[in-house]
This record gives C-alpha cells, structure tokens and sequence, in this order.
C-alpha cells in the first residue's frame, strides 16, 4: 500500500469526511482490518482565513515538504480552493499530487455531462484556476450570475459548515441555488467545496451532483492500492 500525505484542517470538518471515506474505501477493497496508510497535517483554519487564500501558499509548502520528511508517496491537499497552488506545490516538492480537480473532470466525462455549475469558495468560483482546468477537458462550467449570492455561499462555507453548523434555512437555499444553475443549463452541480457535501447531496436533487470529497477520496484509495 501507498502511503498519502493529507493537508487538512482546511477546515476539519471536511477533513473528518476524508479521513472516514478513504479508511472505509480501503477497507472495502481490502477487506479484514486493513485500513488507510495516511499522514496528516492538519492546519489552523483560523490562520489560513486570516492570511487569505491568496497568501497561503507557504503554509501549505511547509505542510507538504513536513509530509515528504514522512516519506510519502504521494500529497492530497483536503480543499478545492488549495488546488489553487497544486501545480506549483507537486513542482516544488517532486512528489505526485492526487488533484481534486483533474479527478472530478475525469468523472464528470464518464456521465456524458458536458455543462456544468459550480458551487464553491468565492476563489473557486471567481478565479480562473478551477474553470480553466474543467475547461481543458471539455466541460462548460457555469456559475450563480449573482454576486450577494457567491458572498453567501461564501458565509455559509466558512462561517456555518467550517464550524460544524448545519442549518435547514440554508440547506433549503443552496438547494434553490442549484436549481437555478440548472435552469441556466447546467446538466449537472459541482460540489466544489468539500464542506458543502456536509450540507447538500445527490439525495437533495433529481440532477447529477458531484461530491467533490467523495470522488476525491475514492481517487485516493485507487492510488493507495495501485
């Protein structure tokens, strides 16, 4: 078995569902008491929202050269907003990352969906380094038109589900969000947040939905036993 370097704590609600995923993903395939070989770093989400996503970039360097002192095979980052600095962390430290961006791509062509929404961080939503990636593999990416709602999903991802908080009013809001992505055109909803998962599933909508954590961590585990 492999052995991953997880940077989590970004934020460690999320990092719990990653931890469980890829430990019963392991155990499925291998069956008996076998579970993951992982190392974690878990960072201080205070400290990373206090810097801001965009002057992070040594704190997740420093994580992952700590994880290569480990010796592991390979990196994760727990986030989809990080992957804002995969390419340059997995150059940097010369180990292979397992991108949540690439796999999620790789999945959604499997469905036939070409047009997608996409639900996440302000950053993920605003910047180019999550579309752009979808975009060169064929996949339209769309997100909600309007900027008080990107704030809002913002509020809730980071003041709500980062603290564990799961709220109705909010459910019933992101639901409506989604909705209105798919009357856009979108075939399909990224959940391109790993705590939004926490709040919204496939069970929620009649549409494909793709948990990004869940697809994530099954990559993993493929990895893992490869």
């Amino acid at each position: 078995m492999k052995k991953i370097g997880m940077v989590g704590g970004i934020s460690w609600t999320s990092t719990l569902d990653y931890y469980r995923l890829i430990n019963e993903g392991v155990n499925q395939k291998l069956g008996g008491l076998h579970s993951a070989e992982l190392v974690l770093f878990s960072l201080n989400f205070a400290e990373v929202q206090q810097r801001s996503w965009e002057g992070v970039y040594e704190l997740f360097l420093d994580a992952c050269q700590v994880l290569k002192q480990a010796k592991v095979d390979a990196l994760v980052l727990g986030a989809n907003t990080a992957h804002l600095y995969a390419d340059r962390i997995e150059q940097e430290i010369q180990l292979p990352l397992i991108n949540i961006i690439t796999e999620m791509a790789q999945h959604i062509l499997t469905t036939g969906v070409r047009k997608v929404g996409l639900l996440g961080t302000k950053f993920t939503m605003e910047m180019d380094f999550y579309r752009e990636k979808l975009e060169s593999y064929g996949l339209e990416v769309i997100i909600p038109d309007s900027a008080d709602t990107r704030d809002y999903i913002q509020y809730v991802v980071k003041e709500e589900l980062g603290r564990g908080e799961i709220r109705p009013e909010s459910k019933e809001k992101f639901i409506a969000i989604a909705q209105e992505l798919t009357l856009a055109g979108a075939e399909g909803i990224i959940l391109g947040c790993t705590e939004i998962p926490l709040l919204v599933s496939q069970s929620d909508f009649s549409f494909p939905v793709f948990d990004t954590t869940q697809i994530h961590a099954m990559a993993i585990v493929d990895y893992m036993l490869s």
